[in-house]
């Protein structure tokens, strides 16, 4: 979901893995040379959705890497395919709640620019919390505790299923 940690926690994990961070958001506004929001009001949502679905194919076929990817990458089932077959996929759960809370004073995201932020929030929640679980090999709660320490729940996740293992 928007807001839940996906950047914050993916530097941190690449840092601890000592692999490259990639932020799928971050890499189509370089390729556009503008903002994400910009697009949204030019071209629409479906015109990002394709540079999205463009930048995690590319994104998800390089060598070990933490990538975080938009909150609504996975309404696309190509987008789903390819994290869930080239990656191993971390969702960080948090209820619309939480989000509310932390994105209060957000302006950047187009999707919580209306009235009732909270309730769009439920709304898109109850999209995507469904195609999160398909396509995620771990659920993390990502309330309350620190960064640190959701980034150790996920590395130990990792290690758990034989994933790439941090060096010390």
């Amino acid at each position: 979901m928007p807001g839940c940690g996906k950047s914050t926690v993916g530097r941190q994990l690449a840092k601890r893995l000592q692999v490259p961070f990639f932020d799928a958001d971050a890499v189509i506004e370089a390729r556009i040379g503008g903002t994400i929001r910009a697009l949204f009001e030019a071209e629409g949502e479906a015109a990002f959705r394709d540079l999205e679905e463009q930048a995690i194919d590319e994104l998800t076929r390089q060598a070990p890497s933490v990538i975080a990817t938009g909150g609504g990458a996975v309404l696309r089932p190509a987008n789903r395919e390819h994290l869930k077959s080239r990656a191993m996929v971390i969702y960080l759960r948090t209820s619309p709640e939480q989000l509310v809370r932390r994105l209060r004073n957000d302006s950047k995201r187009p999707l919580l620019q209306v009235a009732d932020p909270l309730k769009r929030l439920q709304t898109l929640y109850a999209e995507r919390d469904p195609l999160y679980r398909e396509t995620a090999h771990f659920v993390v709660e990502a309330r309350g505790p620190s960064v640190a320490m959701l980034v150790n729940r996920i590395v130990m996740q990792i290690e758990m299923a034989g994933g790439v293992a941090p060096n010390p």
